[in-house]
């Protein structure tokens, strides 16, 4: 498709050119973009069009890569904590000597309640967001997130070496409080990414996007790594740990570098520049928004990505990380250590990423097409799927299909093909069919509703394994 060309005839003319990464669209192409649906709520002397007119390169793609890494940096966290689950294991053990394969209360629920108290909060910020949206900077809220994920991060590792065995309730309470604090601060941190990068060319939302899956995708390696080199648990879970406060230092720096470039101060000004005019035109200096025309808009996507996060939270990790291998009496390694995290965390994540990648260069359906939501229902089909597979401890329901290994490797493969594909391609329209000035409002709201999908998603996470 022509990068001037525009992906649908409904979509607002923010949507092209910028929006297929096409920065050096021609004159005419702009001042047609500029008499569009956007353009009648900007102030007559607005310098936007100016701005967007003279667009500079992303040289070396390095925006680019910065938005990746900051999209790595906006699940890392999470990730890394589900995914160390022989780590939480074997902290919760009822045994003091932490024998593998003992069962406790805390460890049995412990991945379902993780999953609720990484959400409900999650829910909470992005509503506080969407309040700050004009009434904090995006610097400022982007940096103190990532600054209180660090700090927890390094109270978390620093745990790793301390014997919690006779305080494993107040550890699982505290861990629980960890967990939130950090989803909370990176959901707060992601809505802001989403919003900015909605003032951006669509290559840029891409980034993040495929950014977030690659940090699941870390996240499950470095686990491998640490378990595959590791002597004990804790000295692989301190490595684990360490890495992920590493990166997060990593994501501050690479954000303060950002204004120094100039493809991005670009965006930038304009997004600034926009925003200012159109509240001033309303008289709304107090920054309020109206949530009611992002709505009307996007109301189709919104539901899309809720649903969509809402049947993957239910099924993984709590539900697919629990799939025995069929063969794990063998006693081989691959049957029992590394089981769950190849065919759970690794291959998921590994599919998630691909998912997210390939909206780079396919993006169908349409934002306004039926069958996007069409295809996002059928995913309900997982649920059942991941139930009768091979999930042990079971207590109630005793009946399983799909025995063989091959079917946990195939259906996280799928789950995470789907919800990386399906997930991404209405992240990516939100922000897009809306006037520019609405676009980082947008990326809060949209960002809101996959969130409230994770929390709905992970209280259906809990149920179904209490009736497992």
């Amino acid at each position: 498709m022509d990068g001037t060309e525009p992906m649908q005839p409904s979509v607002n003319s923010s949507y092209v050119p910028a929006a297929f990464g096409n920065p050096d669209a021609s004159d005419e192409d702009e001042e047609d973009k500029d008499s569009g649906p956007s353009a009648s709520l900007l102030p007559k002397h607005s310098p936007v069009p100016l701005t967007v007119r003279y667009s500079p390169e992303d040289s070396y793609n390095i925006v680019y890569i910065i938005f990746f890494l900051m999209g790595i940096g906006s699940l890392l966290p999470w990730n890394f904590f589900v995914t160390a689950k022989q780590y939480w294991m074997y902290k919760l053990s009822n045994s003091t000597q932490h024998s593998e394969g003992q069962r406790s209360a805390l460890g049995d629920y412990f991945e379902s309640y993780l999953v609720v108290a990484s959400t409900v909060p999650s829910v909470l910020c992005l509503i506080l967001n969407y309040f700050l949206v004009n009434r904090l900077s995006a610097n400022v809220r982007i940096l103190s997130s990532l600054v209180v994920i660090l700090l927890v991060f390094v109270v978390t590792t620093v745990l790793v070496k301390v014997d919690v065995s006779n305080y494993r309730v107040e550890f699982f309470s505290g861990t629980l409080v960890s967990v939130a604090i950090v989803s909370g601060a990176s959901n707060f941190y992601c809505g802001s990414m989403f919003g900015i990068s909605g003032h951006f060319p669509i290559k840029i939302s891409q980034a993040i996007i495929s950014g977030q899956a690659m940090g699941g995708t870390l996240s499950a390696v470095a686990s491998l790594v640490n378990l595959a080199v590791a002597d004990d648990e804790t000295n692989s879970a301190l490595g684990y740990f360490l890495t992920a406060d590493i990166f997060i230092l990593l994501c501050i720096i690479s954000y303060l570098f950002l204004p120094r470039l100039s493809y991005s101060r670009h965006y930038m000004l304009a997004a600034t520049c926009t925003s200012a005019g159109a509240l001033s035109e309303r008289g709304d200096t107090a920054g309020g928004i109206s949530i009611l025309p992002i709505l009307k808009k996007t109301w189709v996507l919104c539901l899309s990505v809720f649903y969509v996060f809402c049947v993957s939270i239910a099924v993984f990790p709590a539900v697919s990380s629990g799939i025995h291998s069929a063969h794990e009496d063998s006693g081989s390694p691959l049957t029992t250590t590394y089981f769950v995290p190849l065919t759970s965390f690794l291959l998921y994540n590994w599919a998630d990423f691909c998912g997210r990648q390939s909206t780079a260069w396919l993006q169908v359906p349409g934002p306004t097409s039926r069958v996007l939501p069409a295809l996002v229902l059928c995913r309900s089909i997982f649920v059942p799927l991941f139930m009768l597979c091979n999930y042990q401890p079971r207590d109630h329901l005793h009946t399983v299909i799909f025995t063989h290994d091959a079917y946990p490797i195939v259906f996280n493969c799928l789950l995470g093909l789907s919800n990386g594909y399906l997930g991404s391609l209405p992240m990516i329209y939100g922000p897009k069919v809306v006037p520019r000035e609405l676009a980082e409002a947008t990326g809060v709201v949209m960002s809101f509703f996959l969130t409230l999908g994770l929390a709905i998603g992970s209280a259906f996470s809990v149920l179904i394994v209490r009736y497992l």
